[in-house]
């Protein structure tokens, strides 16, 4: 189905306002905005839970915000967030709850799950990983030969992985000493090979992170891992010291070869997308220390907090979320970057990716009805100042809306003379030159004043100028922290909600993702079987039979 540039949302009754908002404010310089209010800055910026968004540099004004708040308020986004907390199953096509936020949780309040109360499962966890933590980063955890572990080894793909490497990297200053880590997420033999390069198997610990233990990449993986080991000297008795696992499945990780004093549960009232809160961040604890992960939650949970108790027109995802759906659905954007000005933030928007494009890439709304309106962007992004040197042509002078999220901390774990001073400042001027842009009339005086001449102004003027006007916003900590941390993943995530209870989606399910796991199936038993590919397509059956004479001698 081809969207339009942009569709507004027209089921909802302040559409129309937003429309002819929409048209005032597509020709309405932000740095006018600015200059007619020199309170602007103060009017939309707030802060919560560690984090200050500063908003201002937005196609809005109040007319705008109170339009957007109603819209949220006519989708009853608040009821939505209530029923979330609540445990009440809005992941309805899969009858299940949604409760992430439940494993952030230390309110001495009950959650309940079909008439059960899941937070003493959830404190237990917290104890077995604690429990594991301590015993491995104090040398109490041993190898089949007696020795401490050195290497720790996450197996797993998609939420458990993103997150995990996304925290890990964030917080690299609280890492332990002499305990490295590792990923395998890919099913590509490459992945793996590269990391048993790199570890040793006396010091090594396996974590397989899979909730069925039947996800083929991640157990095609551990397989390759426990080969390993016993090619390497470890013992099948022994191979209980160097796997942890994160699962349901008990009974396929007693096959294995793992305790179930060593394995860790999984709920299915909770996505893998928004795992990492969960036994899935084992490896956070065991990086940086149980008591930085708890920060981690704790963190988090002020965000929960505040989407819960804020208004919705000072609530900090709501905003987000309501912006997003202001450029997307009556604006045309299809894309939303995230840049972050911190090095060890790096992984953030491809775990934001995930969060976002596989929650709320949907096109039918509740009832089963294909929608006529365009539903979640595409998250991508980077960090700064290195991308500043590449992708920022486009956002500058590129023809399409592009909105961005800048993400800074004003202090660094590591002060090295000026340059966190110029890392912040690239940051804010990136958002200024958006937003404020530069004139032809700027351009010819700057090119004049150089000494340049008419003709040359004539030919190089308008290839200088910057048209400006592209909204973005800033969130600025004073640190990257296991807490804030916390609270920048579940702003994000509280920003799903808001923009798929507005869409009318289910943000919770991924049966696309599903097909492709169907028909991988397919495709593998006829590269590998002796029979002809059939009732393919003939690209499909091409394929096949090329990777077949390719590999014809290892068949």
């Amino acid at each position: 189905m081809f969207i339009p540039a942009s569709i507004p949302l027209n089921h909802y009754s302040v559409s129309e306002q937003l429309v002819s908002l929409q048209q005032k404010m597509a020709t309405t310089p932000i740095k006018d905005l600015f200059a007619d209010d020199p309170a602007r800055f103060d009017k939309y910026t707030l802060e919560a839970a560690g984090l200050f968004l500063d908003y201002s540099k937005h196609l809005i004004d109040n007319k705008v915000m109170d339009s957007l708040v109603a819209l949220a308020e006519e989708a009853r986004l608040p009821q939505a967030i209530k029923a979330m907390f609540c445990g009440e199953k809005i992941n309805y096509t899969e009858q299940r709850a949604v409760l992430h936020t439940a494993l952030r949780s230390f309110n001495s309040q009950p959650i309940r799950v079909d008439g059960q109360d899941i937070m003493p499962l959830i404190r237990e966890t917290r104890g077995r990983i604690k429990k594991l933590t301590e015993e491995v980063r104090s040398g109490q955890w041993r190898g089949h030969t007696g020795k401490p572990i050195e290497h720790i080894v996450n197996i797993g793909i998609g939420g458990s992985y993103l997150g995990l490497k996304t925290v890990i990297n964030a917080l690299t200053p609280y890492h332990k000493a002499g305990l490295s880590h590792h990923y395998v997420a890919n099913i590509d033999p490459n992945e793996i090979s590269d990391v048993f390069s790199k570890i040793n198997p006396e010091t090594t610990l396996f974590i397989v992170a899979s909730k069925s233990f039947s996800t083929l990449e991640t157990l095609q993986n551990a397989q390759a891992a426990r080969q390993w080991m016993l090619h390497r000297g470890c013992s099948e008795a022994d191979i209980r010291k160097h796997f942890i696992a994160i699962s349901t499945n008990l009974n396929a990780t007693d096959t294995f070869g793992i305790n179930q004093a060593n394995t860790l549960p999984l709920w299915d009232w909770v996505g893998g997308r928004y795992s990492l809160w969960s036994g899935i961040g084992l490896m956070i604890a065991l990086v940086v220390g149980y008591d930085n992960f708890e920060g981690l939650l704790k963190g988090a949970q002020a965000m929960d907090q505040h989407v819960q108790t804020a208004p919705l027109s000072e609530n900090m995802p709501v905003i987000l979320g309501l912006l997003g759906i202001w450029y997307q659905n009556y604006f045309g954007a299809q894309s939303h970057a995230v840049i972050s000005y911190d090095y060890f933030l790096r992984d953030l928007p491809g775990h934001l990716q995930q969060v976002d494009m596989e929650s709320n890439g949907k096109r039918v709304n509740h009832q089963g009805e294909e929608v006529d309106y365009r539903t979640g962007a595409v998250i991508w992004g980077g960090t700064g100042t290195n991308d500043q040197h590449a992708y920022h042509q486009l956002l500058h002078q590129g023809t399409q809306l592009i909105p961005v999220d800048f993400i800074a901390p004003a202090t660094t774990h590591n002060p090295l003379g000026e340059q966190h001073r110029w890392l912040f400042a690239n940051a804010v001027a990136q958002s200024q030159a958006m937003m404020q842009g530069k004139t032809i009339e700027e351009i010819r005086k700057e090119l004049a004043d150089s000494g340049m001449s008419a003709e040359q102004i004539d030919t190089l003027a308008a290839h200088k100028r910057v048209p400006g006007n592209r909204p973005n916003s800033m969130i600025v900590t004073e640190k990257i922290t296991p807490e804030t941390t916390g609270a920048l993943i579940a702003l994000y995530e509280h920003k799903v909600l808001v923009q798929g209870t507005i869409w009318q989606i289910n943000s919770f399910d991924q049966w696309g993702v599903e097909l492709g796991k169907v028909l991988g199936n397919r495709v593998y038993s006829q590269l590998t079987g002796d029979h002809q590919p059939h009732h393919q397509d003939s690209s499909t059956t091409g394929l096949i039979q090329r990777f077949r004479q390719l590999n014809k001698s290892r068949l």
